[in-house]
């Protein structure tokens, strides 16, 4: 082999490409990353990571603000904007620095420039300063990611209207925010900029906040989110936004068909994202793309020999962690590995950050009953369970959904303290197919959050012990 001979490439360097650039390593394969800008992707770099890094801040912020039901005070309470932003920006580094480590642990070639496919097997990275470097290999796994998608007529500048990558980096704490969108990241960002004290409004086009979730959980979280005084406005739609001096004046056309106009000092876009698939040479290859995204089969292949892509460059769930098992999914198919399945995305949990935590699993109810299934639910409120009255968090829910025929759980949902912590309990249960009777049968510990999860199943079976 020469230097620029490989069994297996990797272009992009995120979640997604650098798990996939490991494990090929560890199979014993040569392997190389082609990234333009840096190690971990937008993930590390300016999506999970800093931004729990934000909302860390905003949490203890939070706690601060109940000092006295924990028999606690303390004077001057003031918010650091900068330092806050610095932090977040500092663990993102770290953790790029890591993944660098990790490459070189892993004896992975990294090189900087852009890749784009040259013809069967062939591959070419330009880098910044005018180079090309042409490489080979069998196997090119895409994993360029995605970015922000703009909506016609309301795109954001960098400076009052923002995408996530400004939010991340606020050189101002805004008196009013305007969020459009309300997935994870835009109700993320909105809960960190409302504790910090700025007055948000959310704006949704469809009926209910976090919209993938289920409807039970969407309700409480819109509740919870108004009793800390955002406004939010769902079966909604930003029709304008005007640039004036210092602002942004923006036109609602509201559920009721009526209109509003509201001023705000920033606004932040959070209507989806697209995939990165300009200048991949993904159509002189024949790669198929559909709205944004790369096509591709169960095992990641696009159809074209050699060729794969995976994370959100191949579509939704946009989670870092279904990148991350596509990635190893793929390689360990290439090498032959025995044992190997499809990934199935209702196995898939979600998570978002805001205040109170949501997280799920699986089917919502209504998913569950339009797919055929007989249902047995069984809910658990926090009130009702010790661990989270001796926190101080005794708001939120969980809820389980059982096939009533053969026990199989077909979903989860939560929202609460540290719902994102427990989910994965969950998560393992679908995995290995998990009845009620098992989960009924198993023993959680006390004094835990996790109790209220045992005591959502046994809900189910109408058997539940504290509530």
């Amino acid at each position: 082999m020469t230097g620029n001979t490989y069994d297996l490439v990797v272009v992009g360097g995120g979640p997604g490409g650098y798990v996939a650039a490991i494990r090929s390593a560890q199979l014993g394969m040569k392997t190389a990353v082609v990234e333009a800008e840096h190690l971990g992707g937008i993930c590390l770099n300016w999506g999970c990571i800093p931004t729990k890094a934000l909302l860390r801040a905003s949490e203890i912020r939070h706690l601060m603000s109940r000092l006295d039901e924990f028999g606690l005070s303390a004077k001057d309470i003031s918010v650091d904007l900068k330092k806050i932003v610095e932090r977040s920006r500092n663990v993102a580094g770290q953790l790029a620095g890591g993944v660098a480590h990790l490459m070189r642990k892993n004896r992975i070639d990294v090189i900087k420039g852009r890749g784009r496919l040259a013809g069967p097997g062939r591959l070419a990275a330009f880098s910044k300063d005018g180079k090309t470097r042409e490489i080979s290999a069998p196997h090119i796994v895409l994993a360029t990611g995605a970015r922000a998608r703009d909506l016609p007529g309301l795109e954001a500048d960098g400076k009052r209207i923002w995408t996530y990558r400004e939010a991340m980096v606020p050189d101002v704490l805004p008196k009013s925010l305007l969020v459009v969108g309300s997935g994870a990241i835009g109700i993320e960002f909105a809960s960190f900029f409302n504790e910090l004290g700025s007055d948000v409004t959310v704006v949704e086009v469809l009926d209910r906040v976090l919209p993938a979730e289920d409807a039970e959980i969407s309700k409480l979280a819109r509740k919870s989110f108004e009793s800390q005084g955002m406004t939010i406005h769902t079966g909604a739609a930003v029709t304008v936004l005007e640039r004036t001096k210092g602002t942004v004046t923006a036109n609602l056309r509201l559920g009721d068909g009526g209109e509003q106009g509201i001023e705000c000092d920033r606004v932040i876009m959070a209507v989806g994202i697209t995939g990165n698939v300009e200048d991949l040479g993904l159509e002189e290859a024949g790669v198929n793309v559909d709205r944004g995204h790369v096509v591709v089969n169960e095992w990641c292949e696009t159809g074209v020999p050699g060729v794969y892509a995976v994370g959100d460059l191949a579509g939704p769930p946009w989670l870092a962690h279904k990148a991350s098992h596509e990635g190893v999914l793929c390689v360990e198919r290439i090498a032959g590995i025995e044992g190997v399945h499809p990934l199935d995305t209702t196995k898939i949990p979600g998570c978002t950050y805001c205040a109170p935590q949501v997280a799920s699993v699986g089917l919502t109810e209504a998913a569950a009953t339009e797919a055929g299934h007989r249902l047995r639910v069984g809910r658990f409120p926090f009130i009702g369970n010790g661990k989270a009255i001796a926190l101080g968090e005794p708001e939120g829910l969980v809820k389980t959904v059982f096939d009533a025929d053969t026990g199989e759980l077909l979903g989860a949902h939560m929202i609460g303290a540290e719902a994102t912590e427990l989910i994965h309990g969950f998560t393992v249960a679908r995995t290995l197919e998990c009845t009620e009777a098992d989960l009924a049968h198993s023993v959680f510990p006390h004094p835990t959050l996790s109790e209220m999860m045992h005591e959502s199943v046994l809900d189910a079976l109408g058997r539940v012990i504290h509530f």
